[in-house]
This record gives structure tokens, C-alpha cells and sequence, in this order.
């Protein structure tokens, strides 16, 4: 069952990865036939016309563009252009299927389990902890690209990441719960309700902080407060709820008609209990992959060869909690996961870029997409895998609560620490944001 479930896992990364990579082909295609066959970038006739040197041909690139491009962002990754073309850009889309296994394998393996266990200890509500715990948590590549962006760069890659990854988690995430859900899924119109109102408050928060091109200080700090409100507003869920519910409640009931036998079956989540939610600790116990078994089937040895090595590095840097003697190391599994993801996502995000750098996809296009949603795989991977589990209100919880993090918390706090304490220009207080078109971004 447990093997079966991983190869699962691995066909639904594959089918997250057929899309892009066909949409990299068909721009290839496109891009090769409208240019000159011998030319990069289409600047080869400017060069010998008028014999201008790599460094002017760089200027004429920059020239073209509001800002400098996205790739200029990330390190070098030893490759030209041209022997990218030639063939090794095959390199990198086999590291991005690799790191979208691997974050697959730490969100099933290790952080769902510390998830799981971080509310039986605290006794939330799964739709709770998949707006706050799960949602930060997963955002972790968000908050880690913007920093990267706000203090390294300067440039408006975080932002434009974390608004194009807000996209990606309101449509694609609950598409991908909906397509790859055994069963019909029933949803609590509570938890929907509430993430959605608190995301669309942020939006509008976030719309009147971008109007004018700059960020104070004190925006910043407004943006810090209002998470923390709504982390408050989360911990007093079950009053709200019930007063919600009460009034509700006082309207005129409706007459429904269903099925005798539904053609798809359902699991009903209002009543789970957080503490036994989703599977047993025995069951748990079962999917813990042998690091020396050998599996008797041929397509179950090709997995585990393909698994092994990220198997074997996850072993030693995480803590197992599903394990009997490491069930107590689950604050230490939680955090090793945050590190894991961050660091994976920051990498896809690096080799994203540079194969719409290679194929000439516009930087508008790769921050708003691909790039937004290399870092959202981690949402992605965790609602599939909680809302398989039966639940739905967490999984869909999830997307909408990490869109709300990285608003209010992934841009807010990098905002008001660069702003308040380390300005570009001593004695301005304040965050340039030089792509213009962000706020119009923001609002659709």
C-alpha cells in the first residue's frame, strides 16, 4: 500500500511537469522559427553590422527591459546560452523533476507527520492549522526568495514571485486537490469563508501599499500587525465559528435532494478529530521506507534506485516522527522540513529561471508562473497530500492561509526591517519598488 501510495506521488509530479515543459517546447519552437537560426537573442545581425562587444550587447539587452532580468537574480550556472541551446538545458529540466520528487517525498514523509503531531499537542482544528502552521510553514521559500530580493538584489523579484505564487495557490492548488482526490470531498463553508474575506482584505492592503511605488516603514509595520490579528483571530476560530454558525443557523432551512447511492463516493470532515485524523500510527509505521530491502517488482526497484539517494540524505538531516522512538523530535522535524523546502524551492525557482531564460520566455511571464509556481509546489504537494487523507477544508485552508502569509508576513517583515533599519539611502526610511505594473498585478 505504502509503495503504491509513492507511485502515486511520483505521477502526479510528472503530470505537474508535462504542462510546463510542453509550454517550454512550444515557445522554443516558435522563438527559433521567427529568429534567425545563428542568432542569440536575435542581436547576431546588430553584432555584425556594427562588431559591438559582449559587454554593449549586455547594455542593449538591459536597454530593452524596465528592470534587469530575472536571471541576473540568481548565480551563474556555468553554462552560455548557446550551450544551453545546444542541448544541455536537458540538465536542468532533469534537476527540477528531481527537486519536485524530492519535495514531495519531505512534505509526505516528514512534514505532514510533524504537521499532524504539532496539533495533536496544541489541539487545533485541522482548518486551523492548515491557514497558520501548514501555510507558514510552506511559504517558507516565499519569505526566503523576498529577503533575498529586498537586502541582496534590491530588486522586485520576491514581490513579484510572492503575487504571481497567490495566483498559483487560489486556482492551481484546490485544481490539484479536486483532480487528484480519491473521493468526493465535502467542504466546511466556515473555514472557506474566513481565509477567503482575511485574503481578499490583504489584497486590498496590499494594492494601497503599492499605489505609489514605495514602501515605508510604517506600511511595513501595518502589514506585520494585521498577521499577527489574524493569528489572534485564529486562536479564538471556535467562538467565531460557533457565533457564525448560530446565525446562520436562524434562517429557513432548504429542502435537498440526494442521492441513494452517490456514483462518487464521500468523506464527510466536520466531525474528524485532529488528534486521530488521517492515518494511524501504525499504518505510519508501514510506509517508512527500507533503506536495504530490495522490492520484488521491476517498476518498485526502478523507484526505490530513483528514491535512494534522497531517502538516505532525508534519513540523516530529519528526524523521523512517525518512528516509535523519534515521535517526541517532532519540533526538530518540523524545522529541518521548513529548512528542506526553502532551500529546494529556492533552487527550482533558479533552474526555472534559467530555462525561460534559455528559451526567451519574458521575465513578466516566468515571475507570474513558472517561477511562482516552482516556489508553490510545497502548497501544492501538502493540500493534495492532507486533502487524500480526508481533508479537504485543511488542504484548500492551506493554499488560501499561505497567501495570506506572504502578503502580510513574507513581504511585510522584510519591508519593515530594510525600511526602519537598513535604507538604501540613509535617512529614507523606505523600499523602492521599481516594476510599476505590480499594483495592477496585485488587483486581478
Amino acid at each position: 500500500m505504502a509503495r503504491r501510495h509513492r507511485h502515486m506521488i511520483a505521477y502526479r509530479i510528472l503530470f505537474v511537469i508535462v504542462i510546463p515543459a510542453m509550454y517550454f517546447l512550444c515557445v522554443s519552437i516558435a522563438g527559433y522559427n521567427s529568429k534567425d537560426p545563428t542568432s542569440v537573442n536575435g542581436y547576431r545581425k546588430a553584432h555584425l553590422r556594427k562588431l559591438l562587444q559582449t559587454a554593449e550587447v549586455e547594455k542593449v539587452i538591459i536597454g530593452e527591459n524596465c528592470t534587469a532580468p530575472a536571471i541576473d537574480e540568481f548565480p551563474s550556472d556555468g553554462f552560455t546560452r548557446v550551450e544551453r541551446r545546444s542541448g544541455f538545458i536537458a540538465i536542468h529540466f532533469a534537476i527540477a523533476i528531481y527537486l519536485f520528487l524530492l519535495l514531495a517525498i519531505v512534505c509526505d514523509d516528514f512534514f505532514v507527520p510533524s504537521i499532524k503531531k504539532i496539533c495533536e499537542k496544541m489541539k487545533v482544528s485541522e482548518d486551523v492549522a492548515g491557514a497558520t502552521i501548514m501555510a507558514a510553514a510552506s511559504s517558507s521559500p516565499e519569505l526566503f526568495i523576498n529577503v533575498i530580493g529586498t537586502f541582496i538584489t534590491e530588486g522586485d523579484l520576491g514581490v513579484g514571485t510572492i503575487v504571481g505564487s497567490a495566483v498559483f495557490n487560489i486556482l492551481a492548488v484546490p485544481a490539484c486537490c479536486g483532480l487528484f482526490a480519491k473521493q468526493a470531498l465535502d467542504l466546511e463553508w466556515w473555514p472557506i469563508t474566513r481565509d477567503t474575506l482575511a485574503y481578499s482584505f490583504t489584497v486590498l492592503l496590499l494594492i494601497i501599499t503599492l499605489r505609489d511605488g514605495r514602501i515605508e516603514w510604517y506600511e511595513g509595520l501595518i502589514l506585520i500587525i494585521f498577521y499577527i490579528l489574524y493569528i489572534l483571530a485564529m486562536c479564538f476560530n471556535r467562538r467565531i465559528s460557533g457565533f457564525m454558525k448560530r446565525v446562520t443557523s436562524k434562517r429557513k432551512p432548504y429542502k435537498s435532494i440526494s442521492e441513494n447511492s452517490p456514483l462518487i463516493p464521500s468523506t464527510y470532515t466536520k466531525n474528524v478529530d485532529i488528534e486521530n485524523f488521517g492515518t494511524s500510527e501504525e499504518e505510519e509505521a508501514l510506509e517508512i521506507v527500507s533503506m536495504t530491502s530490495w522490492p520484488s517488482s521491476k517498476y518498485e526497484r526502478i523507484w526505490w534506485v530513483l528514491t535512494w539517494p534522497i531517502n538516505l540524505v532525508l534519513l540523516v538531516t530529519i528526524p523521523d516522527c512517525r518512528r516509535s522512538k523519534l515521535r517526541s523530535w517532532y519540533p526538530l522535524t518540523f524545522i529541518m522540513c521548513i529548512i528542506w523546502i526553502a532551500s529546494t524551492s529556492y533552487i527550482v525557482g533558479w533552474v526555472i529561471t534559467i530555462i525561460g531564460d534559455t528559451f526567451d520566455i519574458p521575465d513578466s511571464i516566468m515571475g507570474l508562473t513558472f517561477l511562482a509556481a516552482g516556489m508553490s509546489v510545497p502548497e501544492a504537494v501538502s493540500s493534495v497530500i492532507v486533502t487524500n487523507q480526508g481533508l479537504g477544508s485543511m488542504g484548500i485552508s492551506n493554499s488560501i492561509g499561505s497567501n495570506v502569509f506572504d502578503v502580510l508576513l513574507c513581504l511585510g517583515l522584510p519591508w519593515f526591517v530594510k525600511a526602519a533599519i537598513m535604507p538604501t539611502i540613509p535617512g529614507e526610511h523606505s523600499v523602492k519598488i521599481n516594476s510599476q505594473g505590480l499594483v495592477y498585478s496585485s488587483a486581478t
